[in-house]
This record gives C-alpha cells, sequence and structure tokens, in this order.
C-alpha cells in the first residue's frame, strides 16, 4: 500500500496525508536506534500499522471521548486516530525512548494527544469514554487494565488477532460484556473487537 491508496481508501486531506508521511520518516529513521515496530512490518508499514490502526475511526463515531491508548508504543492506534482528526486522545507508554518518539512524531505533525509516560497501574485518575490497545494484552488482561478508567458507558476498541475467541472465552469467566466483531480492512486474520456493557461476572 503507498501513501496514495491511504489517502484515497481513507478520503484525507492533504494535510493528514502529509503528517502520516512525516510520521512514516521519523519511524524509519527511529527504527534503526530503537525497536518500535517488528522490522518485516516496515516495508508494508501503511498498511500494516496506518490503515490497521485508521480503521477504528468508523467504529468512533458518535462516541465521546476521551480515548484512552493504552501501551501506545509506536503510536498505534492512538497516534493515527489523533493525526486523523481525533483531539481527545490520551496515550499511556511505560517505555521512556518511546515517549521520546511519540513526543517528536507529535511536534513535527502538529497534532496535541496527551502522553503520559507511565505503567498503566500507575495512570492519574481518567473516566475514559472509550478505551483502545493494539497487540498489548490478552482480552481479559486488557479490562483488569482498565477497570479503574472505566464506567459503564465506556466502549472497547480492541484490534485482534486469530485468538480472539479464545481470548473472549477466557474473559467471559471474569466479565459480562456486549461482544461485536467486524473483520479488519487491513489483515484477513484479525478483527475489531468492540466490548460495550462491561462489567464483572
Amino acid at each position: 500500500m503507498t501513501p496514495q491508496d491511504l489517502q484515497n481508501r481513507l478520503s484525507l486531506d492533504a494535510a493528514q496525508r502529509k503528517a502520516l508521511e512525516s510520521y512514516a520518516e521519523l519511524l524509519r529513521k527511529w527504527q534503526a536506534k530503537i525497536n518500535l515496530v517488528a522490522p518485516a512490518t516496515l516495508p508494508d508499514l501503511w498498511s500494516r500499522h496506518f490503515l490497521d490502526s485508521a480503521q477504528l475511526l468508523p467504529h468512533l463515531e458518535g462516541l465521546p471521548g476521551p480515548i484512552l491508548d493504552f501501551g501506545s508504543g509506536a503510536g498505534f492506534p492512538g497516534l493515527i486516530l489523533s493525526i486523523l482528526g481525533r483531539d481527545d486522545v490520551i496515550m499511556v507508554e511505560s517505555d521512556r525512548r518511546k515517549v521520546a518518539f511519540l513526543q517528536e512524531v507529535a511536534r513535527v505533525t502538529g497534532v496535541k494527544p496527551a502522553i503520559e509516560c507511565c505503567r498503566i497501574e500507575s495512570l492519574r485518575p481518567i473516566r475514559a469514554g472509550i478505551i483502545t490497545a493494539r497487540a498489548l494484552a490478552p482480552v481479559e488482561k486488557l479490562l483488569r487494565y482498565a477497570e479503574p478508567y472505566a464506567g459503564q458507558a465506556t466502549v472497547f476498541l480492541f484490534l485482534k488477532g486469530e485468538q480472539v475467541d479464545a481470548e473472549l472465552t477466557t474473559a467471559q469467566k471474569t466479565w459480562k460484556m456486549a461482544v461485536t466483531k467486524a473483520p479488519s480492512i487491513s489483515d484477513s486474520r484479525g478483527v475489531v473487537l468492540k466490548l460495550e456493557e462491561v462489567s464483572r461476572a
């Protein structure tokens, strides 16, 4: 996938495409110093990471924030959502080098997400409208992380792979939830997992 392909797919404006191109350039530059993404995924960055993250946008329509993004790493999906128009993103990342990268991308692209350099368990009190995560932990563990920051109306959007059904089976031993799964548009094996009405079983 090329930048033009992504622009066409998502109807990006010129400023958004330029910001994403700057993001990609910085990611390739910093990748040589710190491990931000799996090296094998770099040649397919625009699909594997940018499109994969951006596909959450339609699922966010009409949902109030803030968006709390756990384990943001190289900025997926939180920084992508910020570049594409959400002004209520809070990213949580404990690795100081990755936080420095996120801050540099935010500076260069002109977006202003909140970036919290801490472990999830140490995060300041926040009541999230939406909680996102990608490639961080199984569903049950994500819900445990989220419990202090979630209310009854909080919506969870997780980018998940082939193990999603097994993860849900485990999580549903402890949690009640309304589950919606949408096929990933970036990976035929993946899903966008939406959880609502989450509470302890």
